[in-house]
């Protein structure tokens, strides 16, 4: 498919062209040609009247299949523009759509597309049931108003299925997940723009080999493994990345999915640090705009400079201190900025603000065991390794420990026959933070 691509870019801010022309190579799309134009969007075109009659000119030239504009059209614009030009007009989010429709294998992945792409198609029959209604021949994909008008119908008898079908994964996920805090795991959310590096950096971690390319969405289904950090369980996941603006429909279709996100007790925020400043700054907003809209900036939260081999030491540094400086003043209070590379396994700036973080998180407190039995002192400080964190140890006829430790795994040390009581916050604060 021969596209040409169509960048409006508003007054006081320039769209990112390298991004756009990403996108469209994604999608598979041969790139003929990118327009751009600076100027406030025309109420009917998008584009100015000069700069339609440069395109029609061009598509006359070199016969695309498709028109793609990198801003959002309104159904009445993606109308009037495929009117006009006699050729598919679509704009950046059907862009997108099409690409999660390559990237979809699992179930679940399928779901979320349909319905994202039923919710993009809903204004868009609308609007053609308004022009027909005032006698513009404007079916929707060459129907009649009838056929319209069912159409309309079973998008959404569809959208209501697809919800509900979605709703039940949702559920069983959250049986597991709520299983899964049972036993002790502590749940790790990668997060952060496209192409990041979040499922390199899951596969660094995890000891996995998930299908990883250097190409945009290429996770869309979330990807759940185990790994050991100090003993501890942890269960990281890689969820579907971000891009700009990225619009409430999208957000609201893979709901399920960047759940994961909203449920988990630290997320981790990939960054491509081997980007310029300008870029890695914009991508860092535009992620943080999905986190607030998310309802999750309260949670701690790890800001990861991945790629960190593909650049200086100096620049890395410089761009940890940006990251950190640009955080605080939008009133996000990081946890920490690392520097890794996840593809050459260099992790241990990561490890250890994760060790660090796990013991802030609400579910850890500081407790005293008594273990009466020597016999169980064994099993017994296997289990504490593997659910917190052991500060002292005295022997003795009655082996007393002092330990930060999971609330909700208190059950099952005193099955053990131990005895177990929470040291109070005030004795506590002093051996946190020495």
């Amino acid at each position: 498919m021969k596209a040409i691509g169509i960048i409006r870019h508003p007054p006081k801010r320039k769209l990112s062209r390298e991004e756009f022309e990403e996108l469209l190579k994604s999608a598979g799309y041969e790139v003929l040609a990118i327009i751009e134009q600076a100027r406030e969007e025309h109420p009917k075109f998008n584009i100015g009247p000069g700069k339609l009659d440069e395109i029609r000119r061009l598509i006359l030239e070199l016969h695309p299949d498709k028109l793609i504009f990198a801003n959002k059209l309104t159904p009445s614009q993606a109308y009037n523009l495929t009117k006009e030009l006699g050729i598919d007009v679509i704009d950046k989010w059907q862009l997108v759509l099409e690409i999660f429709e390559q990237r979809a294998h699992s179930k679940e992945a399928k779901l979320q597309v349909e319905l994202a792409n039923l919710q993009y198609q809903l204004p868009h029959v609308k609007e053609a049931i308004r022009r027909i209604k005032m006698g513009d021949r404007a079916g929707f994909k060459g129907m009649g108003e009838y056929q319209t008008q069912q159409y309309l119908k079973h998008i959404r008898y569809r959208m209501g299925r697809i919800r509900r079908e979605l709703e039940r994964v949702r559920e069983d996920r959250e049986v597991k997940r709520k299983r899964r805090e049972e036993v002790g795991f502590i749940l790790i959310a990668l997060a952060g723009y496209t192409n990041a590096g979040k499922s390199t950096l899951l596969n660094a971690l995890a000891g996995e080999e998930i299908e990883v390319r250097d190409q945009m969405f290429t996770t869309l289904a979330t990807t759940t493994r185990r790994f050991k950090l100090g003993g501890k369980k942890v269960l990281l996941t890689d969820t579907v990345g971000f891009i700009d603006n990225l619009p409430p429909f999208i957000v609201e279709s893979f709901h399920s999915t960047l759940e994961e996100i909203v449920k988990a007790d630290v997320i981790l925020l990939v960054l491509d640090a081997s980007e310029p400043w300008s870029e890695l700054r914009r991508k860092f907003l535009a992620s943080l705009r999905v986190l607030r809209e998310l309802k999750t900036l309260d949670k701690p939260l790890i800001a990861v400079l991945n790629k960190m081999d593909l650049t200086e030491r100096e620049d890395i540094e410089d761009k940890r201190r940006r990251v950190a400086a640009l955080a605080d003043e939008r009133g996000i209070n990081l946890f920490d900025t690392v520097s890794i590379s996840a593809r050459l396994s260099l992790l241990d700036e990561l490890h250890s603000a994760l060790e660090r973080v796990i013991l802030t998180l609400p579910k850890y407190r500081l407790f005293e065991i008594v273990i009466p039995e020597k016999e169980k002192i064994p099993q017994v400080m296997a289990l504490l390794n593997s659910i917190g964190e052991i500060l002292e140890v005295e022997y003795g006829e009655r082996t007393r420990i002092e330990a930060f430790v999971q609330t909700g795994m208190i059950k099952e040390l005193t099955r053990l026959g131990v005895e177990v009581e929470r040291i109070s916050a005030e004795n506590s604060f002093k051996m946190e933070f020495e």
